[in-house]
Order: C-alpha cells, then sequence, then structure tokens
C-alpha cells in the first residue's frame, strides 16, 4: 500500500513539474506588403527613432534591440553610414478583458483596453477600467511594426506588422516573438493576413521562458486568419 501511494504521489510531482516548465506556442497575426526582389545591396539599413521615441528612449530601448536582433536573423545589417533602407519601427502595449470573446460575462459588451503604451509615429498612455467583482481573464494585447524606405528614392519598398492578444505575456521578449514573427518570409512575404506560430520554451511557472524562443515558422507554411470563436 505505502509502495503504491509512493507512485501515485511521483506521477503527480512529475505532472506538477511539467506543467511549471512547458513548451508554449505564441500565435501573431501578420500583415505584410513588399516590391522588394531580393535583399538590397547592401543589406544595410539606418533605423530612423522618431522624437517622440527618443522621450521614451529608457522604455524604448528593450524594444529597439528586439528589432535589431530580428532584422538581423534575415540577413540585414545596421549601417547609418552605409544604408540601402531607411527603417521605422513601432510597437504597442495595452491590456483588455475581452467581453465579446467571453459572452457568459456581459453579452453587450466588448473588449475594454486599460493601461497602455505605443511607441510608433507618435505614442501615447493612458488609464481605464471599470471596478467589478467577476470577469472574463484579463488578455495583454501587444503589436509590432516595420515600414522600409529606399534610402535614395525615399518610396516604401516594405511594411509589416504583427500582433496577439493572450492571457499570457512576457516583456519586452514578446516583442522579438512579434518583430520575428512580422519578417517571415522576408524580402517576399505571402499576401494577405495570415497567422505565424513560433514555439516557445520550456516556460517556467512565472510565464518566463527558460531558453530563448525557437525561430518562427515560415511564413509559407502559415495558416489564413479566422476569427478566434466565441467562447
Amino acid at each position: 500500500m505505502k509502495l503504491r501511494c509512493i507512485h501515485v504521489l511521483a506521477i503527480v510531482a512529475t505532472a506538477l513539474l511539467t506543467g511549471c516548465a512547458s513548451v508554449r506556442e505564441v500565435q501573431s497575426t501578420v500583415q505584410s506588403y513588399s516590391t522588394l526582389g531580393a535583399l538590397p545591396a547592401p543589406p544595410t539599413y539606418r533605423l530612423e527613432v522618431l522624437p517622440s521615441q527618443r522621450e521614451a528612449q529608457t522604455h524604448f530601448a528593450a524594444i529597439e534591440s528586439q528589432a535589431q536582433q530580428a532584422l538581423g536573423r534575415v540577413g540585414l545589417q545596421r549601417d547609418d553610414s552605409r544604408a540601402s533602407l531607411i527603417v521605422q519601427i513601432g510597437a504597442d502595449a495595452r491590456y483588455a478583458r475581452d467581453y465579446a470573446a467571453w459572452p457568459y460575462y456581459d453579452r453587450w459588451g466588448g473588449p475594454r483596453w486599460g493601461w497602455g503604451v505605443g511607441y510608433g509615429r507618435g505614442w501615447g498612455m493612458g488609464f481605464g477600467g471599470s471596478f467589478m467583482f467577476d470577469g472574463p481573464p484579463l488578455e495583454y494585447y501587444r503589436a509590432v511594426s516595420i515600414v522600409m524606405r529606399n534610402a535614395t528614392t525615399q518610396q516604401i519598398v516594405y511594411e509589416t506588422s504583427a500582433q496577439r492578444q493572450d492571457v499570457w505575456t512576457d516583456d519586452p521578449a514578446i516583442f522579438g516573438i512579434l518583430f520575428d514573427a512580422a519578417l517571415t518570409g522576408f524580402p517576399n512575404p505571402p499576401k494577405g493576413s495570415r497567422v505565424v506560430r513560433t514555439t516557445i520554451g520550456p516556460v517556467q511557472q512565472d510565464g518566463a521562458p527558460a531558453q530563448p524562443p525557437a525561430q518562427a515558422a515560415p511564413a509559407a507554411q502559415a495558416t489564413p486568419a479566422t476569427p478566434a470563436p466565441a467562447r
């Protein structure tokens, strides 16, 4: 009897440990537009930082670093003095209780956005919310964007964005995952909206990944985006 109890406890402990360090899949909705036929020669860019981003440099520096790493993974290197492309990046962070996706709580409601910050063509922050005793889980909205212009003609040659909303987040690493997703298929991404899945993990109990995220799945393997069914 004692041996059986010990065996059962061992199984339970293993299950708990597995749950504390599990692999997580991040699904990002991506939309890209490109007139590039190949990597520019040389494959270099200059990062154009907006005045609002400079003012928020303490917070924006981590996002800028994530973007530069993602650009490097698709073959682009920052070289401000010899740039073929001019790159602008943006990021947005908010949270919400999505009543539309959880009709059990409020059949008349929609997403109710709370505090957030954004770094793009201007950025801002605000506070909001409501007092409640019961409601759907708090969901975190994160989004990034990249715009590339030809350094000589100033014409936009590449535009892409990625966004996700989930009950889990890991800032600022989640922005790196989104930048990777936004750049899948570069410089010739598929047209239209698509879903890119990125596997990260194992994930510790506090939600932070124990190792760097795996590379985002190629855009060619992505599936068309579909609205999430009501829960």
